[in-house]
């Protein structure tokens, strides 16, 4: 009981962060196209915070074992305040570029602040589910399926609160929701969930099993896959199709909710094995090949449709997208935390989601590049060999527990 209630604690504490970061990427992203920016300037808003990602999650891991998970969820949310009000001390008479680097700064302290609390809530799970695969499969797939639902719910928050509060008044608002969950997690959590010996050096920090290498690997393929078109080039392709922008706002969360729903629900889609690899990992290559599909397809449908049927081709072919996307990123989820070692789980989950930040750090940087060579047959394009790369990866997965 205790094991589930530790579980139930993180995860509505990440649901409450995800939910807060979720709208200040929107209340950046509209506050600063009311100002002007133009679409490719705004996505580089948001570099330092992926790549922030990157360091957050390779120090978070071993920080949560050596200190604890909820000491470092504490700590990304302590960050994740620090963040907010810093962003909302930003003066309209600032100089545009004075503006933009006081906001990727604030973006870099929010990309700290998510990666290093999840981290802490995904090694949560390896540390309170236990040692049956069906249960850990099951809670990962809930816990990162209602994480995405909860992160599409705050990109209307986040315009709901903008509309209403105005940019400084909707940062306070959040920082002041962040500071509630911290509070409920300082009364409710125990201090030593998750603490172990942590690695003596760095040497030892990056010398992964081979299953967990080769995942976060092809980790850097699959989220790269996606946003290489889905943060600057559907954006843009949308926009310039004649949709509004709340329009095209309102399809990236719905896209993300429904993503997340399906991720949920992934456990019912993949066959299970009692060893938890000889089935899963198999499942894991099928629904990376299918996946690579979708893209590569749409690249060769899109410049022969009509002008006035581009975008309804486009949004029902992503909306399929979701499917074995959500489907591989629960397996991928799930499977690191089966390769993982039960006394530093938090560090190898930290080493893999820096490999997820790597990747949505090259997909940002490559969809704006292929955008404007290629418009978005070639951010497809890009996307469809990024995910031929993970698609190969899967095949050296070991589906064995001694593979």
């Amino acid at each position: 009981m205790g094991n589930t209630r530790d579980y139930l604690i993180v995860t509505a504490s990440y649901w409450g962060f995800t939910l807060v970061d979720g709208a200040l990427r929107m209340v950046v992203l509209l506050h600063f196209f009311q100002l002007g920016y133009a679409p490719l300037t705004l996505s580089f808003l948001f570099l330092l915070y992926e790549f922030a990602g990157i360091v957050a999650n390779l120090a978070g891991g071993w920080l949560a074992v050596r200190y604890g998970i909820a000491r470092m969820l504490m700590a990304g949310q302590t960050l994740q305040i620090a963040g907010l009000l810093l962003l909302s001390t930003l003066d309209p008479q600032w100089s545009a570029a004075l503006a933009v680097a006081w906001v990727v700064i604030a973006q870099g302290i929010a990309g700290l602040a998510k990666d290093f609390t999840k981290t802490a809530s995904k090694s949560a799970i390896k540390a309170t589910a236990g040692q049956g695969a069906g249960q850990l499969f099951r809670w990962v797939a809930w816990f990162t399926g209602s994480k995405n639902a909860m992160k599409g719910l705050g990109f209307f928050f986040g315009g709901l609160l903008l509309q209403a509060m105005g940019f400084r008044g909707a940062l306070w608002v959040m920082a002041l929701g962040i500071a509630i969950i911290l509070l409920a997690g300082l009364v409710l959590l125990p201090r030593d969930l998750g603490k172990a010996k942590a690695s003596r050096s760095v040497r030892e920090l990056f010398a992964k099993s081979r299953g967990v290498n080769l995942l976060a690997a092809a980790r850097v393929f699959l989220f790269g896959a996606r946003d290489v078109w889905f943060v600057v080039g559907l954006p843009l392709f949308l926009y310039a199709a004649g949709w509004r922008f709340a329009e095209v706002g309102g399809f990236l969360a719905a896209w993300t909710i429904v993503y997340g729903g399906l991720q949920a629900a992934a456990p019912h889609l993949v066959a299970r094995s009692s060893d938890g690899l000889s089935r899963e990992v198999p499942a894991a290559r099928v629904w990376a090949g299918l996946l690579l599909a979708i893209p590569l397809a749409l690249a060769i449908l899109l410049p022969r449709a009509g002008a006035g049927s581009q975008d309804l081709l486009v949004t029902s072919s992503l909306s399929l997208f979701a499917l074995p996307f959500a489907v591989n990123s629960s397996l991928h989820s799930y499977l690191i935390l089966a390769y993982a070692g039960s006394e530093k789980a938090a560090e190898d989950v930290g080493f893999y989601y820096a490999a997820n930040a790597l990747g949505r750090l090259i997909g940002i940087l490559l969809s704006g590049a292929l955008f404007q060579v290629g418009g978005l047959p070639g951010c497809l394009l890009g996307s469809a060999a990024l995910l031929a790369a993970c698609w190969g990866l899967t095949f050296a997965l070991p589906d064995r527990a001694n593979g």
